[in-house]
């Protein structure tokens, strides 16, 4: 037992100086490219930050044959990443989080609610009509990949509209001492280091659930969507440390449209048995609906946030967002137990 925490210590070490690493890269990258801190949020970090959901996802379809747990480990995961707003929200002491995100993450939230409610829909219709199936794929897998891949494009159309080339001598340049080449193969070198320390954290995950006695239990897989989520937590904290926001919530939102739009048609392809949707309990669509309701908040947010918080402490959006992640989690420990 003392073994395993500490394994778990030392790789969660590794993630955070990675982590930390790998967005100070990223802002780097977004400066010498003209990129905005939000698209390398979404496009880079995002998908470096996800790989251990895709890992337990796939294993838990692969090779445990769990289909509830390779949904619920995605469930799980956007939950959590929604809850860390609450927790950058904490963090940032001039005022509401979301304030100073700013707007430009409003179509991201759209998207991301838009595959999440997808995803709501296959289980749906996965058990009310079975035979709606190609092979043993479900439809809605290759639906959310299709859509994952649109709404990068539209991303990254809308990123070009918004990009401005700043005047000669009127932009403020923090890394002008690295050189590109330098830049990129650090931000790469930590992208390897943390998506390697992302899944020896999923396994030392699977293992500490395992010897608790968790295993596939509730608590099992909140766990394991709070190990996993780790590199998600590293990356935002460093980069509001860095007062870029945007990266920050990027990162997050864009997760969970990777998680949702790649992870579940990953286990679906692995689960050979039935389409994964049809085989998944109903029970997770009680976690779907709380996962939208949150990032409509995030979202809402973004539009009406007030300048101060409550109590000093949190924005209104985060109390909300705080007791919908209690009831998401609730909806999955319904859902496992039963």
């Amino acid at each position: 037992m003392i073994l395993v925490w500490t394994k778990f210590l030392v790789c969660a070490l590794i993630v955070i100086f990675s982590g930390t690493k790998l967005t100070q890269y990223g802002d780097a990258i977004a400066e010498k490219t003209g990129l905005t801190r939000a698209w390398i949020g979404l496009l880079l970090l995002a998908a470096m930050t996800s790989m251990p959901e895709l890992v337990t996802g796939a294993s838990a379809a692969a090779l445990v044959r769990v289909p509830d747990l390779a949904i619920g480990v995605v469930l799980g995961s956007n939950l959590f990443n929604l809850l860390l707003v609450v927790v950058l929200d904490l963090l940032h002491r001039p005022g509401p989080f979301l304030t100073r995100a700013g707007r430009s993450n409003l179509l991201l939230a759209r998207l991301s609610a838009l595959l999440i409610g997808l995803a709501g829909l296959g289980l749906l219709m996965g058990n009310l009509v079975p035979s709606l199936a190609l092979g043993w794929l479900s439809p809605f897998s290759l639906v959310l990949v299709l859509l994952y891949l649109l709404s990068l494009r539209w991303l990254f159309r809308l990123e070009q509209s918004r990009q401005v080339t700043p005047a000669p001598g009127t932009q403020l340049l923090r890394y002008q001492y690295l050189s590109s080449r330098r830049t990129y193969l650090s931000f790469a070198l930590a992208g390897v280091v943390i998506i390697g320390a992302g899944i020896w954290l999923a396994s030392i995950g699977d293992e500490i659930a395992q010897i608790t006695g968790w295993g596939d239990s509730f608590i099992g897989n909140i766990l394991l969507a709070i190990i996993t989520s780790l590199p998600e937590l590293s990356v935002c904290i460093a980069a509001l440390r860095l007062g870029a926001a945007d990266m920050a919530l990027a990162d997050l939102l864009g997760s969970n449209l990777f998680n949702t739009g790649v992870i579940i048609a990953a286990a679906d392809l692995l689960y050979w048995e039935n389409p994964i949707f049809r085989s998944a309990s109903l029970g997770q669509l009680w976690a779907v609906g709380v996962a939208l309701l949150m990032t409509g908040f995030v979202a809402l947010g973004l539009i009406l946030s007030s300048r101060r918080k409550l109590l000093g402490i949190f924005d209104w959006e985060s109390f909300l967002l705080l007791a919908l992640y209690v009831l998401g989690a609730y909806g999955l420990f319904v859902t496992t137990s039963g």
